[in-house]
């Protein structure tokens, strides 16, 4: 393709310009699932506007940080729409998950970390996945953890979500021969520092095979552990 076409090409189709926002309606063909709209910081006609733009695709949609206020009012312009509340995910969703033997397994380590956990279970769900959880499976009571052994050697992408010391990781990571991506949250007393205490921990693991990503961003652990768990290799 060459420069001119491309320029012709993204002028009239590959994005839509809304003034507050360019829509990049070429996302899917580029990365396999359409653009993900960050609902924290955007108002609510900003959110629903985007929505309404994206919602031509026939493929699935998400919108993440939205509050149950913003979804009524998505909902009266878009009737499908789905609400996560304790992921905070709105979703159109056109494409239903199919049987798989392959799934991708939840592990929160306490109650107060199951916000975020469900952003990464809802988004690798809407992305096409099965998703398997665990909740409540922290160190502190280790028992709770070695029930989900089986569990954890039959997933093929396992997602940790701990907040504290964030030690949930390094065990897990310890005990299985997969991908342990792992969300450290802002759950914790003052020296966690909002998480920063969790983040460092899981940064320096000493177990082999784990991927971090930024503080109580389960969306982005589940967008990777869906790209992970749809590679054929």
């Amino acid at each position: 393709m060459d420069k001119l076409t491309l320029k012709s090409e993204r002028e009239t189709a590959l994005y839509e310009d809304l003034g507050f926002a360019k829509v990049d309606h070429s996302r899917y063909s580029r990365q396999g699932f359409n653009e993900v709209v960050f609902g924290a910081g955007k108002t609510t006609e900003q959110v629903v506007q985007i929505l309404k733009s994206l919602s031509s695709s026939d493929k699935n949609i998400m919108a993440t940080r939205v509050g149950l206020d913003t979804y009524k009012e998505v909902l009266k312009e878009i009737p499908e729409a789905k609400y996560y509340e304790l992921a905070r995910i709105i979703s159109i969703e056109k494409e239903e998950i199919k049987d798989q033997d392959k799934f991708i397994l939840v592990l929160a380590a306490g109650t107060s970390d199951i916000n975020v956990a469900e952003e990464a279970a809802v988004t690798a769900e809407i992305m096409g996945n099965k998703v398997e959880r665990a909740y409540d499976v922290g160190v502190a009571g280790i028992h709770r953890l070695f029930d989900q052994y089986e569990k954890m050697q039959e997933a093929n992408v396992v997602i940790t979500v701990a907040g504290m010391e964030g030690a949930l990781t390094s065990v897990v990571a310890g005990l299985v021969s997969k991908p342990v991506i792992s969300v450290p949250t802002s759950v914790g007393y003052g020296a966690s520092f909002e998480g920063l205490t969790a983040l460092l921990a899981m940064m320096n693991s000493c177990a082999k095979g784990v991927a971090v990503v930024n503080i109580d961003n389960g969306f982005g652990a589940g967008h990777l552990a869906s790209i992970i768990n749809k590679m054929n290799i």
